[in-house]
C-alpha cells in the first residue's frame, strides 16, 4: 500500500526539489559571471587542446600503438567534459532552479559520463601498462581489434553509469531520500557512486605501485650485466611516468569532490557541502586543462606533433588569405591609376602580332 500511495513529481521544476532538499544553490551575480568567464576560457582550451591530442595520434604514425589509442580516448573523454562544463556553467545558479527534471538529468548525465569515461580509460591504460611492463616492452601486444573493443566497452559502461539515475535510481518519488548537491539523486546512489570511484582510484594506485616495484627490481638485476646505465628513454618507464602524472592529477582534482559527495550521501548535516560545490567544480575543470599540458610536457614527440599541427593550420590560413586576395576583381581605380606600364617584352609581342 505504501508503494501504491507514493507520489512522483516528474512534472515539477528543479526549484521544487531544491526547496524540498534545502539545497541553497544561489550564487552572487559577480561571482557567477567571474566563474562563467574564467570557466569558458578554460573550456575553450580543453576543447582545442584535446582535439589536438586526438589529431596528433591520428596523424603521427609513431603514435599508432595501443597506449596512444587509449590516450586519445582519454582526450575524447576530456573533450566531452569540456562540453559538459560549458553546459553546466550556463545552467547553474538561479537558472538551475528553472530546469525541468529531464534537463537536470541531461546536465548531470554529461558530467557523470565524462567522469566515468576518464576513470575507465585510466583503468584500462593501467592494465595495458601492466601487461607491457610484465613483458618488459614499451608497447603491449594488444591488437587494434581488441583496443577498439576496449574503447567501445569504456563508452558503453560510461553511458550506462551516467544514465542510471534517469533509469530509476532517484528520489523523485521519495523526497526524503534526496541529497543536497543533486536534489533529485538519492543519497544511496551518491554513496554508491563516490565509493565505487574511490575504490577504482585505490586499484589503479595499487597497479602502478606494483609496476614501479617490478621495474625497480628488474633494473637492479639488469644493471650489473649492462655496460653503462640503461637508457631510460628506451625503457617502458618513460610512458609509465606520463600516465602516473596524469593519474596523480586526476586523483588530486577529483578525490575532494568524491569525498564531499560521499558525505552528502551519508547525510552529514554539519559538513556544509553546498559551499564547497562551486570550488570543487573549478578543480574538476582544472583536471581536464592539465591533461593535454602533461602529454606535451612529458612526451617530446607529442609536443613536436602539436607544433607541426599548429604550423599546418597557420600555413593553411595564410594560403586561404592569399587565394582570396588573388581572386578579388580589380576596381576601376586600380585598373587606371595603379596599373603598371607595359614591359618591353609585352610591346615586342604586340608588334609581332600586328606584323603577322
Amino acid at each position: 500500500m505504501a508503494h501504491q500511495n507514493r507520489i512522483c513529481y516528474y512534472n515539477e521544476s528543479m526549484r521544487f526539489f531544491y526547496n524540498s532538499s534545502n539545497g541553497d544553490d544561489k550564487w552572487d551575480k559577480t561571482q557567477l559571471i567571474l566563474v562563467q568567464v574564467v570557466g569558458s576560457l578554460f573550456c575553450c582550451f580543453i576543447l582545442v587542446s584535446n582535439a589536438m591530442v586526438i589529431a596528433a595520434v591520428i596523424t603521427n604514425r609513431r603514435f599508432h600503438y595501443p597506449f596512444y589509442y587509449l590516450l586519445a580516448n582519454l582526450a575524447a573523454s576530456d573533450f566531452l567534459a569540456g562540453i559538459a562544463y560549458i553546459y553546466l556553467m550556463f545552467n547553474t545558479g538561479e537558472v538551475s532552479r528553472q530546469l525541468t527534471v529531464r534537463g537536470y538529468f541531461i546536465r548531470q548525465g554529461l558530467l557523470d559520463i565524462s567522469l566515468s569515461a576518464s576513470l575507465s580509460n585510466l583503468l584500462v591504460i593501467a592494465l595495458e601498462r601492466y601487461i607491457s611492463i610484465m613483458d618488459w616492452k614499451v608497447h603491449s601486444n594488444l591488437t587494434k581489434r581488441r583496443v577498439i573493443l576496449l574503447i567501445i566497452l569504456v563508452w558503453a559502461i560510461s553511458i550506462f553509469m551516467g544514465a542510471v539515475p534517469s533509469l530509476g535510481w532517484n528520489c523523485i518519488c521519495n523526497l526524503g531520500e534526496c541529497s543536497q548537491l543533486a536534489p533529485i539523486f538519492s543519497r544511496s546512489y551518491l554513496v554508491f557512486w563516490s565509493t565505487s570511484n574511490l575504490v577504482v582510484f585505490l586499484v589503479m594506485v595499487a597497479i602502478y605501485l606494483r609496476i614501479y616495484v617490478y621495474v625497480k627490481k628488474k633494473t637492479t638485476i639488469l644493471m650489473p650485466h649492462t655496460s653503462g646505465s640503461i637508457n631510460r628513454k628506451r625503457t617502458p618507464m618513460k610512458l609509465i611516468r606520463t600516465v602516473m602524472v596524469v593519474l596523480g592529477a586526476f586523483v588530486f582534482c577529483w578525490t575532494p569532490g568524491l569525498v564531499v559527495l560521499l558525505l552528502d550521501g551519508l547525510n552529514c548535516k554539519s559538513c556544509n557541502v553546498m559551499k564547497l560545490k562551486r570550488w570543487l567544480l573549478l578543480l574538476a575543470v582544472a583536471n581536464s586543462v592539465m591533461n593535454p599540458c602533461i602529454y606535451s610536457y612529458k612526451d617530446e614527440e607529442m609536443w613536436t606533433t602539436f607544433k607541426n599541427l599548429l604550423r599546418c593550420i597557420g600555413n593553411g590560413t595564410r594560403r586561404q588569405r592569399s587565394l582570396k586576395a588573388n581572386s578579388r576583381p580589380l576596381s576601376s581605380a586600380q585598373d587606371t591609376g595603379n596599373s603598371q606600364p607595359p614591359s618591353e617584352e609585352m610591346k615586342s609581342d604586340d608588334q609581332g602580332i600586328l606584323k603577322t
